[in-house]
């Protein structure tokens, strides 16, 4: 490895991009070298900064790539997650979790501009401010690790997935901010009549009282930064898979039950399941919102499952597609639920 370190060194490339997967995931997160300058990332946070500029607000934070998203309390800035400083990493990112968070553009600007929320709660203290307590509710409250959202409800604004809004007062406020600082987002239209608009008008006024204040709080530490990480990436990725994959495949047996049947001339359960992995990953991830590597989990131990059970189709192919999306889509929200905290801080 050092002889590509050298190599890298002269071509300005990462001394790791050419190494078979294996090998790469056996490279420490210090050793990846990676900076948010000269990557798309920089041009991203640019535009974030721009956004702020143009609502008139002096504030800017500061980013650090890390593990995952974060706002540390008390720091006005925030952590992006590495591989999305290299499109190699990205790569590996999708094929170990099926997904890249905040990998597109737009997707990638949502969250910047939902992390710049809590940024600028800390550098001003918003959640101390009696607007914000009464608008939000109390910042002190304890964070749940798991909560079931209100679908229908209009009291928060639509902005990330998961109707992160409701999971608590901070996420509230995060959200809001993030959907009052996109450009032409419209948001007095298109909140005519929910109360969630009261909360975007709330951050308007407070948005307006310190947009030429100097921000009484001013950290600029960087918690947890990529140079500190002495984690492989395969660590990495066996620690977060963990986190999608704990409930145990007996739990999902009755689920099954209700499916398939134990006998019978019809096919395989666990090959039908198999042969429609992707589609049904894809499907379930796409109207449930939960990630996809929640999704192919739930579908992997309910493969495994039906194997061992020997169950086979009781219904035709196509009725047997809609059940078991209906199950998916139940089993991975249920699973979901609790890392939400994971997932999206």
């Amino acid at each position: 490895m050092a002889a590509r370190r050298t190599a890298a060194r002269r071509s300005r490339a990462p001394w790791w991009i050419d190494l078979p997967r294996e090998e790469l995931l056996d490279v420490r997160l210090c050793d990846l070298g990676l900076t948010v300058a000269g990557t798309a990332l920089e041009r991203r946070v640019q535009r974030l900064y721009d956004d702020l500029a143009r609502r008139g607000l002096r504030f800017r934070p500061h980013v650090w790539l890390s593990t995952d998203w974060f706002t540390p309390d008390r720091v006005t800035g925030f952590a992006i997650p590495f591989y999305l400083a290299h499109p190699r990493l990205c790569a590996l990112e999708h094929a170990m979790m099926f997904e890249v968070e905040g990998g597109g553009h737009a997707a990638c600007m949502r969250i910047l501009r939902h992390e710049c929320g809590h940024a600028i709660d800390n550098a001003y203290r918003l959640r101390r401010r009696k607007a914000w307590r009464e608008t939000f509710g109390s910042a002190s409250e304890p964070y749940r690790d798991s909560y079931l959202p209100r679908l229908g409800s209009r009291d928060h604004v639509q902005h990330l997935d998961l109707w992160y809004a409701q999971s608590h007062p901070l996420e509230d406020f995060a959200e809001t901010f993030a959907v009052w600082l996109t450009p032409r987002a419209q948001w007095r239209a298109q909140y005519r009549g929910w109360p969630a608009l009261r909360k975007l008008e709330s951050v308007d006024g407070l948005m307006e009282e310190i947009a030429d204040q100097v921000a009484p709080v001013r950290s600029r530490a960087m918690p947890d930064s990529l140079p500190r990480v002495r984690q492989t990436l395969r660590a990495y990725y066996q620690e977060k898979q963990a986190v999608y994959g704990r409930d145990p495949a007996t739990s999902y047996d009755r689920a099954l039950h209700g499916i398939f049947a134990e006998g019978g001339r019809r096919g395989s359960a666990g090959k039908f399941l198999q042969k429609h992995r992707v589609q049904l990953r894809n499907r379930v991830s796409e109207l449930s919102s939960q990630p996809r590597y929640v999704v192919d989990q739930i579908l992997r131990i309910l493969v495994v499952r039906c194997r061992q059970l020997g169950l086979r189709l009781a219904r035709t192919e196509r009725a047997t597609l809609v059940d078991a999306a209906v199950l998916v889509a139940v089993l991975s929200t249920r699973s979901g639920r609790g890392v939400l905290k994971e997932v999206l801080r």
